[in-house]
This record gives structure tokens, C-alpha cells and sequence, in this order.
């Protein structure tokens, strides 16, 4: 499989897997509950349009009042997060040319996003709570997703 560890952050790191099609085409970056420090670690570069950070807050920790400044940005793709809550999911993820680049199970904790490629999921535990973010704005699903062959 065409994947590697990036991105070392005070002993803790998150894994990035890149396309075996385009090798500098950034599929997806994956940071474990377990890997996730004191210190904010964003899970995906900054020129992705989907932007997501991990971090561990202490008591009475603050963060100053701020808003942020209308820019105008533009996209053709669709990026997601998921932030599973409780249980477990395995995951499937799909190269640009809709093979299977890498599998692994998601648990209580854990983040990825998805910055292309496609994907697929399965519960594996009962009662299984997880978060979805995505891109928007949302068309419905005709003009939002394309099935892959498995």
C-alpha cells in the first residue's frame, strides 16, 4: 500500500496517505485519540479546504473571542471529516482510479478526513456515534456522490 507517517508532533504523529495515481495528491490524514497531545495538531495541510485540528485541553484553558474574515474561496471537491464519538467503524479508502488504497478500523476518539479519493464504511459495534463534516454547500445525493464498484 502506498501510504506513509508524517508529521511528528511532540512525540505523537498522525498518518497521511497519499495516492499511488498522483503521488503528491493527498487522500486522506488520519489522527488516533491516542496520538493527540496538549499542543493543536492540524490533521491536514492548509492549502486543503477542509481544515481540522486535534488537541487536548486543560481545565480553565482559553481561547480569545474572535471571528473570522469573509474570504472569498473557491471549490470543485468535496472533502469530509468523520469524528467517531463511541464504537467502532472499518473503513475502506479508494484511490483516484477507485481502487482500494487503504483499510482500518476507526474507533471512540479517532478523526479522519477525507480530502479525495472515495470511501466506504462498515459498524462495527452496536450503537456506534460518529460525526460527518463536509463541504458545502449540498446539492442531494444525484448531483453529490458516484457509486464505485467494489
Amino acid at each position: 500500500m502506498a501510504y506513509h507517517l508524517q508529521g511528528h508532533y511532540k512525540g505523537k504523529s498522525k498518518l497521511k496517505i497519499y495516492s499511488k495515481i498522483e503521488p503528491d495528491k493527498l487522500i486522506l490524514s488520519l489522527l488516533r485519540r491516542k496520538d493527540i497531545s496538549e499542543y493543536r495538531t492540524d490533521i491536514g495541510p492548509d492549502e486543503e479546504y477542509l481544515q481540522v485540528s486535534g488537541r487536548f485541553l486543560k481545565k480553565n484553558t482559553k481561547v480569545k473571542a474572535h471571528k473570522h474574515i469573509p474570504t472569498d474561496r473557491k471549490t470543485d471537491i468535496t472533502q469530509e471529516a468523520w469524528l467517531v464519538l463511541e464504537g467502532a467503524i472499518k473503513s475502506v479508502f479508494y484511490d483516484l482510479d477507485d481502487s482500494i488504497l487503504y483499510e482500518t478500523n476507526i474507533s471512540a476518539g479517532d478523526c479522519v478526513v477525507l480530502f479525495r479519493g472515495g470511501h466506504s464504511l462498515e459498524v462495527l459495534e452496536e450503537d456506534t456515534v460518529f460525526y460527518e463534516f463536509k463541504t458545502g454547500p449540498y446539492y442531494g445525493v444525484d448531483a453529490d456522490k458516484k457509486a464505485i464498484n467494489e
